[in-house]
């Protein structure tokens, strides 16, 4: 017998993680610019993922081991179009999100890109302010499209690059990808404005702990800034382990030993990294320590998946299913209304209990692939 509404199957990547249908409150008022959490959390930075699909096989990230050639990615269909995701971004910024990242996978690879930052750089803030928009890249393909995305106006980009030593990089991107090529990228980024230029490096203890002060030295009096972030325990594939983290104050104390550093205060509120200067101007680099000291008391960040599960945390288990309501017959006020009531119900800090021992063990929880870092 035939399927009688074959528009409507589910294809089987799109079941890999627990959703539910938002609920629609009965009477739906106007987004205020202003909504908190149950911890008095603002919503002020929307992370969107475009693609699922990335060019690297980063063990902390897409081991190849579980993302081979075997591994069955997002159909195209299950992808939230440009439209989509922009009328989405649109309902978030009403609620009171400033700034949008783009994320992956590898957001490069996703055809047609520069389309939606024109998209969304159109959008503006209840008050008439343009978007903070910026993008996260490994840069292999940065470079080619760095023009384009600089006219299509993206602000700046986050190139995350986890070694100068060709060796070591081309062994933890797991392609054999040069290291040359993605700082041929950032050259080409800064060149374009794509500035102030960020550059992250995850840290592993025994893997490429021994890069961080040659990875300062050579950004420093570059423009770019530095961040090192601790090895986190984000979805399932990636094996990780306590003793290969490098505890964010052991980075900066390595670096303190050939740069001199004054700490600076955070530069807008709920900013992840905490941030030093180099005491003779030459710069500054960050630490992003989610696993020794969690910062969730003041995360301000939604992710929303690429086929439109909105997530609360970098470590949540479950998703709200936001495309179910895009692509049935809901009005952007329902919808709006919908993600309001989202974030008010919101009580995510997985760091802060895992800090404590507390925190749920046994849960599946979602891979930085698949909603974005």
């Amino acid at each position: 017998m035939s399927d009688p509404t074959p528009n409507r199957r589910i294809a089987i990547a799109d079941l890999r993680y627990a959703s539910e249908m938002p609920a629609i409150p009965a009477h739906p008022s106007a987004p205020t610019g202003h909504v908190a959490d149950r911890l008095h959390r603002p919503l002020h930075d929307l992370r969107i993922s475009v693609t699922d699909r990335c060019n690297f096989r980063c063990s902390y990230c897409m081991p190849r081991e579980v993302f081979d050639k075997d591994y069955v990615f997002l159909p195209q269909s299950s992808l939230l179009s440009f439209e989509e995701i922009t009328r989405l971004a649109r309902l978030f910024v009403a609620h009171g999100v400033r700034k949008i990242r783009l994320t992956g996978g590898e957001p490069l690879l996703r055809k047609n890109i520069e389309v939606l930052i024109t998209m969304l750089a159109e959008l503006r803030t209840p008050q008439g302010q343009p978007l903070d928009i910026t993008l996260t890249t490994n840069g292999s393909l940065l470079a080619k499209k760095a023009q384009a995305l600089k006219d299509a106006g993206l602000r700046r980009v986050t190139v995350s690059l986890d070694g100068l030593d060709d060796t070591v990089f081309r062994r933890m991107n797991d392609v054999d990808f040069p290291v040359a090529d993605v700082l041929h990228g950032i050259e080409v980024a800064q060149n374009v404005g794509l500035a102030p230029l960020k550059v992250n490096m995850v840290v592993k203890r025994g893997t490429n702990d021994h890069e961080i002060v040659p990875m300062a030295r050579h950004f420093r009096g570059t423009g770019s800034v530095l961040r090192f972030i601790e090895y986190m325990d984000v979805g399932a594939t990636n094996g990780w382990r306590m003793d290969e983290v490098l505890p964010s104050a052991q980075v900066v104390e390595r670096i303190a030993q050939h740069f001199a550093l004054q700490p600076l205060e955070a530069s807008e509120p709920g900013e992840t990294a905490q941030r030093w200067r180099y005491a003779d101007g030459q710069g500054e680099i960050g630490v992003i320590s989610s696993v020794t000291q969690a910062f969730c008391g003041s995360c301000n960040r939604a992710r929303l998946s690429t086929e439109g599960k909105l997530f609360l945390c970098l470590f949540a288990s479950q998703g709200h299913d936001l495309r179910a309501l895009l692509r049935g017959a809901y009005s952007d006020e329902q919808i709006a209304g919908a993600i309001g009531l989202i974030w008010q119900q919101r009580s995510d800090r997985y760091s802060q209990l895992r800090a404590s021992g507390s925190a749920a063990a046994g849960e599946r929880r979602v891979e930085m692939s698949y909603i974005g870092g």
